[in-house]
């Protein structure tokens, strides 16, 4: 994807990107020296094309929720989207407007992994805390024991190379 880089004698602190046309524009400060345009444009780009890769696996993903919410026969969220600003929690919803967000740091997470934490946050539209009621819904997932040993693992950094967030 081309990269435009636009300097502005107009901003002094800030430094923004943004895609417009197929053309990822990149504005920042007139007197950033080269050496931090490149670190700043680099740095820019990259955290664009992550959002838009994020943002092109959303539909997977809510195909993915909805099928397990019929399965194991709970409620269909309203959204399910991946998100890049969870680094303690694997997955959050929002019973109030169904919505759930999954961490991207589970993109390369094994299939059952994934969908025991889809489906944890879907039982959470159905029961708001972690109480008996909520661990019964939760317990008919049958890799349930497996994916929270891989998470456990993720989690204390002792998973392979491959599943590491970027």
């Amino acid at each position: 994807m081309q990269v435009e880089v636009i300097r502005s004698s107009r901003r002094r602190k800030t430094s923004s990107a943004r895609l417009v046309g197929g053309v990822i524009e990149v504005r920042i400060p007139a007197w950033l020296s080269e050496d931090e345009e490149s670190r700043t444009v680099a740095e820019l780009v990259a955290r664009l094309r992550r959002s838009h890769e994020l943002a092109e696996g959303d539909a997977d993903l809510d195909a993915r929720a909805r099928r397990l919410a019929t399965r194991y026969q709970l409620p269909e969220p309203e959204r399910v989207r991946w998100v890049g600003n969870q680094g303690r929690r694997w997955g959050s919803c929002t019973p109030a407007t169904g919505e759930i967000r999954i961490s991207s740091r589970l993109r390369r997470a094994p299939r059952y992994v994934l969908d025991y934490v889809l489906l944890h946050e879907l039982t959470h539209l159905v029961e708001d805390g972690h109480g008996p009621a909520f661990h019964a819904l939760e317990a008919r997932y049958p890799a349930r024991e497996r994916a929270t040993g891989f998470l456990d693992a993720l989690g204390l950094g002792l998973a392979a190379e491959r599943f590491r967030a970027d």
